[in-house]
């Protein structure tokens, strides 16, 4: 039993022994409460201000570009420059939206045109962040410890996703978007001083300039390696398959509870924060291939079981379960990354990993409508999730070096573990 107990329990290692990982830690949980305000408040206060459905669908889209663009460029940027300076304007540079969001919001007649544009380069900076953001973590975190670095972040992102929405409703609801605009500014605020005691990470020396040419060749990375492909492709399959939270206002309509939406909603965070907080035997996992496959089926026989069941009870269960396999998923895929994929690589490759994981839920959701039209909800979310399974074990048995990955024994994870036990200083504790 203390053995279970023992693989069950958190690593906290990384936050132990790295200095800047801490620091990149506290930070990251103070914006992710702002950050998910906002993501409530801005359709909210679109809603109140046009009343149509139109008008808040078409915010998601104006963000889309800038994602795809910032994402991929922000990604050539972070192997090319200090990705703490990146970091760090990107944070000013939220701040600023966030500050502009609430000045609007305040105004007598607030514009609707402001949500659009600066709802767009809020989602632009952010996009441009991340890439630099993802490849710090392989620079402050031992290599061995990656995996617990995977769990723990991934709790960080949970417990944000699930209190944090459930913050923004109630301060919308109750005091105004204003103010949860300015809780959102605030958090940058405090986040700031935080990111700014982050040693310095300059590029390689032989780092090449952001250009469309240094984007070309880690594309070109990407695609030489047939176990990184696998973890783009399993997770795009998942999520186009088996994403459905866009049928959740009809599912509780059906069920005659619409007083459940909410919960079906929160329901694939609990189940993943509940997974990240058992999460410690993931660190040990050293076939990570496999664990995503495995992961990734078991997150589409969810999906399915959810279109089976009738009792709204069953069905939160049912996607909890689903949100528990996507975070082991995950865990695992980004450890893969952060172990195998070098230094002078990392920031081009979370640029395309970040649209791989937020390009395959948009699709998901668009093929989840299509499906429902033709067949219903449940059709949408049983067949939806049986697709998913036949493509994860479809690509699975196209993909021999994606199934057959072991970390022990990978030529690119030995040959990055070797270079970072070459390399000094390790992260300051």
């Amino acid at each position: 039993m203390k053995r279970l107990l023992r693989h069950l329990t958190l690593d906290v290692s990384p936050l132990r022994d790295s200095r800047d990982y801490r620091l990149l830690f506290v930070s990251g949980v103070i914006t992710m409460f702002g950050t998910f305000i906002t993501m409530v408040a801005i359709p909210f206060q679109m809603k109140e201000l046009t009343g149509s459905y139109l008008a808040v669908g078409l915010v998601s889209l104006a963000e889309f570009v800038p994602m795809v663009v910032c994402g991929l460029w922000g990604g050539a940027m972070a192997d090319a420059h200090d990705r703490r300076t990146i970091i760090l304007w990107s944070e000013v540079g939220l701040l600023v939206t966030s500050a502009a969001l609430m000045a609007n919001a305040l105004l007598p007649t607030p514009q609707v045109w402001v949500l659009y544009v600066v709802g767009a380069v809020s989602t632009g900076l952010a996009c441009l962040q991340r890439p630099s953001m993802e490849a710090v973590f392989q620079q402050v975190v031992r290599h061995e410890q990656q995996g617990a670095a995977a769990v723990l972040t991934s709790l960080r992102w949970n417990f944000g996703a699930i209190a944090a929405p459930a913050l923004g409703g109630l301060l919308v609801t109750t005091y105004g978007s204003a103010v949860a605009y300015g809780l959102d500014t605030l958090t940058f605020v405090l986040s700031l001083p935080l990111l700014w005691r982050i040693r310095s990470l300059p590029p390689a020396e032989d780092a090449a300039p952001a250009s469309l040419t240094s984007l070309v060749d880690g594309l070109r990375y990407a695609v030489g390696r047939s176990d990184l492909m696998g973890t783009y492709l399993v997770d795009i399959a998942a999520m186009v398959f088996a994403m459905a939270t866009a049928l959740f206002p009809f599912l509780a309509d059906e069920l005659g509870a619409p007083q459940a939406l909410g919960l079906l909603y929160s329901a694939g965070a609990v189940g993943a924060l509940i997974a990240s907080l058992t999460g410690g035997w993931a660190a040990n996992v050293r076939r990570h291939g496999l664990g995503v496959i495995i992961a990734a089926a078991l997150w589409g026989a969810a999906v399915a079981l959810a279109g089976l069941a009738t009792n709204v009870w069953l069905i939160v269960v049912c996607i909890a379960l689903a949100g528990a396999a996507d975070m082991i998923s995950g865990i695992f895929r980004m450890t893969m990354w952060n172990q195998t994929i070098p230094r002078e690589l990392r920031g081009r490759l979370a640029g395309i990993e970040l649209l791989s994981y937020a390009s395959g839920p948009m699709l998901g959701n668009a093929r989840a409508g299509l499906m429902a039209n033709l067949g219903g909800t449940r059709f949408s979310l049983g067949a939806g999730g049986v697709l998913c399974v036949a493509a994860v074990l479809g690509l699975a048995a196209a993909l021999p070096k994606f199934r057959g990955y072991d970390a022990r024994t990978d030529e690119h994870a030995l040959a990055e573990k070797a270079r970072r036990e070459a390399a000094t200083p390790e992260p300051t504790p």
